[in-house]
């Protein structure tokens, strides 16, 4: 008895890192299948043995949650070193032509590419305020025939560094443009200076007025129903890091501000959560932001781990071999995970 007691503390004790159970894997592990081997070798009952009775089978559970555990912190460690930012977001418009003329006339932009698929039945253009592989852009698609999109409650706005709010506003104003907030400071800051104007398809920016920035298209702007579990997704799942997160119950809202960096020098991701307000409509127009990622294939692994959603496992897009995946968050928004070095290769 003490020989066999010493044969299977020696097995499970050796076997422990690499032989364990994985909880998403129905298919049983090479250890249990040594465990069952020596059991039935020996002549001792897998279920009822005095030696692996109850006791025994929870020091495999414990073992086996420990070393998942391990196995999930080191994978949420590597989220976060991974090499991310945002790439670009996307969003449908009803007259490409004319929603690149308001972009690059009034707001400062530069077309970067533009690209027809007509067996598709849709073009794109990509525009920023540096290139793609430095720089946040703004993917604008139009399908073919459809000239309107529903915007919908949930989408937030655009934030856009200006040198001149007051300057930018009589600019667009001058090219028959929509300002609907006049310039002015910031509720609550003497010291910032913004403005809000719509684009043609009724797009929101805001235009915030800051010294020089290399990352001028600065945020995005979406409201969620519940702040804190979609600040912990984000955390955990996406590996983006709380800049700060502010408090408004004069105007019964609270904001948090999330990214990859710091918010001066890069696009951040702005979450607003309105008092009691828990549900919204998403529409039709706004689309996705794409996230630069090492490993599309980890990434989708830790989304599913923090009970996000995956719509499109990791792979290569056909025909151009881009390795992606796409996933929702808690509150419906959809987000792509791009290969980084595909999508260089892509640009060449």
């Amino acid at each position: 008895m003490v020989m066999v007691m010493a044969l299977m503390l020696s097995l499970s004790c050796s076997s422990f890192q690499s032989l364990h159970i994985s909880c998403y894997n129905p298919i049983p592990s090479r250890r249990l299948t040594l465990f069952q081997l020596v059991t039935a070798t020996i002549g001792i009952p897998q279920t009822q043995s005095q030696f692996f009775g109850a006791k025994g089978s929870e020091f495999f559970q414990v073992s086996e949650t420990n070393v998942a555990s391990v196995k999930d912190q080191n994978l949420f460690n590597w989220v976060q070193n991974d090499n991310r930012r945002f790439l670009h977001v996307v969003y449908h418009v009803g007259d490409l032509d004319k929603t690149i003329k308001f972009y690059t006339e009034c707001l400062g932009m530069k077309l970067l590419r533009k690209r027809d698929i007509p067996e598709e039945k849709y073009s794109n253009a990509f525009l920023g305020y540096g290139p793609e592989d430095s720089n946040f852009t703004a993917e604008l698609t139009y399908s073919y025939g459809v000239d309107h999109y529903d915007i919908g409650t949930g989408f937030g706005h655009f934030g856009v560094v200006v040198k001149d709010v007051a300057k930018t506003v009589d600019l667009i104003k001058m090219k028959r443009g929509k300002i609907t907030k006049e310039p002015g400071s910031v509720k609550g800051s003497s010291n910032t200076i913004i403005a809000l104007a719509e684009d043609p398809d009724g797009y929101e920016f805001e235009l915030l007025e800051r010294g020089p920035t290399p990352e001028p298209l600065c945020q995005v702007m979406l409201q969620v129903g519940d702040l804190d579990r979609a600040i912990a997704f984000y955390e955990k799942a996406l590996g983006m890091h709380l800049l700060h997160k502010r408090d408004n119950p004069e105007y019964k809202y609270t904001a948090a501000t999330m990214g990859y960096g710091p918010e001066d020098k890069n696009t951040v991701l702005k979450l607003k959560y309105n008092y009691g307000v828990k549900n919204y409509d998403k529409g039709n127009g706004y689309v996705q932001i794409a996230i630069g990622t090492n490993d599309v294939y980890k990434t989708a692994e830790a989304i599913k781990l923090c009970g996000g959603k995956v719509i499109r496992e990791p792979g290569p897009l056909p025909g151009i071999n881009t390795k992606i995946t796409v996933c929702l968050d808690p509150d419906g928004w959809k987000w792509a995970f791009v290969d980084n070095v595909d999508f260089l290769k892509e640009l060449e």
